[in-house]
């Protein structure tokens, strides 16, 4: 699918309409609001994720638009749902295209951001990622941006605590085949440190939702290798629900998560069946960072739930575009702009940008699930 800018075909309007269109269309071109386009999963099995991000966008752009918007133009937001499905995706990312965006914040899954980035690339389209953590899209001199760093930190970390607090030795895996883009680098990254540390992994299970395996069976899967942990590698919904069934059969197993399983659904849908359970994290629930206190006050009272790191993170990435759009006065080509500022306030700390548009590293704590919170570890 080829995305472009090209203007559409335009009717055989006479001469002189056409020049006091134009003329119209110039004068009144100052209160054309600016565009900018969200894109993620709002449907199926990480729309949890999805909506925090959307509504902390939503929250930012409300806020710039009551602050005199940028240059005296509003901002508009176009929201797409790619629903985990790529073609989808590419048809979404295509419509924000024509629609004319000056930025997309987006997408929110590793897996949908391989697929869409190298159409959105194509047509010059500066992206800003919330919490996409592939390495495929690292190194890259393109149009692509994010706000939180690769997954390999997490899975280092995670590895590395495993082997150092003994707790780990011997451990069955299983992870999500539908995010294959960050759970196979996410494993292959925990693998190396997890095996060189002298762990050993026993079995490997990838199961995807379209296949229907039930939870259940690969629960007793994973325990016939006779594992002393596993190792989930999985949306925060099926995360839960494969801490239950494991738990019904072996009460006292370890269990530890990657990253992406750390959200307020996670605790939603695990119920008790998670006490206990690890995961490493960049992010922090407690920072007593003001923004950050304020942004979460403010979300909480608007939406009565947790932003969680989906939805920090996606503020900051829509507070990028829009530090980026003031700057740029409308003329320069944001990419160019974002880079030039260099680094830009989070709300857990500043945001700073390499010349690929990757984040600095950020070490990665773990914590563990504890009367229905994340508490840090170390």
């Amino acid at each position: 699918m080829h995305f472009s800018r090209s203007p559409k075909s335009s009717f055989p309007y006479r001469f002189f309409l056409s020049i006091l269109l134009g003329v119209l269309i110039a004068g009144c071109n100052t209160e054309q609001p600016i565009r900018i386009g969200f894109l993620g999963s709002l449907s199926g099995r990480v729309a949890d994720m999805g909506m925090s991000a959307r509504n902390a966008v939503q929250l930012a752009v409300e806020e710039c638009n009551e602050q005199g918007g940028i240059h005296g133009r509003r901002v508009t937001l176009i929201i797409k749902d790619d629903r985990q499905d790529a073609e989808t995706a590419v048809q979404a990312a295509q419509e924000l295209v024509e629609a004319n965006v000056a930025a997309i914040v987006g997408p929110l899954v590793s897996n949908m951001a391989t697929v869409v980035v190298p159409h959105l690339n194509e047509a010059q389209l500066l992206t800003v990622a919330p919490t996409v953590t592939t390495p495929h899209l690292s190194g890259q001199d393109d149009y692509f941006f994010r706000v939180c760093i690769a997954s390999r930190e997490h899975a280092f970390r995670s590895a590395r605590y495993q082997i150092e607090s003994g707790d780990m030795r011997r451990v069955a895996v299983v992870y999500d085949g539908g995010n294959r883009t960050f759970s196979e680098n996410w494993l292959a990254d925990f693998t190396k440190t997890f095996v060189t540390g002298g762990g050993k992994i026993l079995t490997v299970i990838e199961y995807t939702a379209k296949e229907g395996r039930s939870f259940s069976d690969i629960a007793r899967e994973l325990l016939a290798a006779d594992p002393d942990g596993i190792l989930i590698i999985a949306n925060p919904m099926d995360s839960g629900l494969l801490c239950q069934q494991i738990r019904q059969s072996d009460s006292s197993i370890k269990i530890t998560l990657s990253n992406w399983g750390a959200s307020q659904r996670l605790l939603e849908m695990g119920g008790n069946a998670i006490e206990g359970v690890t995961l490493p994290i960049a992010f922090d629930w407690d920072s007593p960072s003001p923004p950050y206190r304020a942004f979460r006050r403010k979300y909480l009272e608007r939406y009565q739930r947790e932003p969680g790191f989906a939805g920090v993170y996606a503020y900051d990435a829509v507070q990028v575009v829009l530090t980026a759009l003031k700057a740029s006065e409308l003329q320069k080509p944001l990419k160019a702009v974002l880079l030039s500022i260099g680094e830009f306030d989070g709300l857990q700390g500043g945001i700073r940008f390499d010349a690929y548009g990757d984040v600095a590293p950020a070490r990665a704590a773990i914590r563990i699930v504890s009367n229905r919170k994340f508490v840090a570890v170390e």
